[in-house]
């Protein structure tokens, strides 16, 4: 359990780091398509020299390559509509509550009382942390949640069941499938190629984070319940929440700072009921 709280935190610095460069892009959705697909380039390239890959289970990767798919779409336009720390809390923190009840109803995961009130808290402390906002920033944070916690249920099936080494490169080289084949779909080839050829380089940087992220999380599912790991990774709510207001001129700093400390609060108490 120690390993799987180590790997969980250090997810979460690099998670609120790739998200500030998705949320500073231009275009957002170009950022999350651009990063997904040379992850996914890049995890082709080591799956080869790895060897290739054998009994694979492919209805989890199809899935939860679809899944992550629609969360680009859903993330790209609760970030056009709202502020980072905004956003960022209410997509994540009510994605692990819904990763929590997922992993008990479909994957037998046993949580303590303690670790069921510390996720409690903590998400009562992303709540207040994300604060007021109108309806239509709310909604569409709250689809991005959703996707957050089907994929996170899928993905800790597939990890438990292929290895947390072969599943996320079967995972990235699929999302980045689905979402260039999304792109095609709905006439951005051109912004794709133009974006391609001149920021791959960050698009590299941004997916070699974005598949160190995931691959910390998905071997930490292995070695705890999936509500247990998605709620100690939302704990780069409180690094969003200061970046938010120290660095981006978001508002409302000590509101936010104190809903942070509920939020430590919360994964405190869950860390204690492990």
């Amino acid at each position: 359990m120690l390993a799987a709280t180590l790997l969980a935190l250090a997810a979460a610095v690099l998670h609120a780091g790739w998200n500030l460069w998705v949320k500073q892009s231009e275009d957002r959705w170009i950022a999350l398509w651009g990063q997904m697909t040379c992850a996914g380039i890049m995890c082709a390239a080591l799956l080869v020299a790895l060897g290739g890959a054998h009994n694979i289970a492919w209805w989890p990767v199809a899935a939860s390559a679809t899944i992550h798919s629609f969360y680009a779409v859903f993330l790209a336009r609760a970030y056009n509509l709202g502020d980072f720390s905004v956003t960022y809390p209410i997509a994540r923190g009510t994605g692990a509550l819904v990763a929590a009840i997922g992993g008990i109803l479909f994957l037998s995961d046993h949580l303590s009382v303690l670790m069921f009130i510390g996720i409690g808290i903590a998400v009562i402390g992303i709540l207040v942390l994300a604060g007021p906002a109108n309806n239509t920033h709310v909604v569409a944070a709250l689809m991005v949640s959703v996707t957050i916690g089907a994929y996170s249920v899928i993905d800790s099936y597939g990890s438990r069941h292929m290895g947390g080494n072969l599943y996320p490169l079967l995972l990235f080289m699929g999302s980045g499938i689905t979402m260039s084949t999304y792109g095609f779909a709905t006439g951005r080839r051109h912004d794709m190629a133009i974006a391609l050829a001149s920021t791959w380089k960050r698009f590299c940087i941004a997916g070699i984070a974005s598949v160190a992220t995931y691959w910390m999380v998905l071997i930490a599912v292995q070695k705890a319940p999936v509500g247990y790991v998605t709620a100690l990774r939302e704990s780069s709510v409180v690094i969003v929440a200061l970046v938010g207001t120290r660095y981006l001129g978001e508002k409302d700093m000590k509101r936010r700072v104190f809903a942070a400390c509920i939020v430590v609060t919360g994964l405190g108490i869950l860390i204690a009921g492990r």
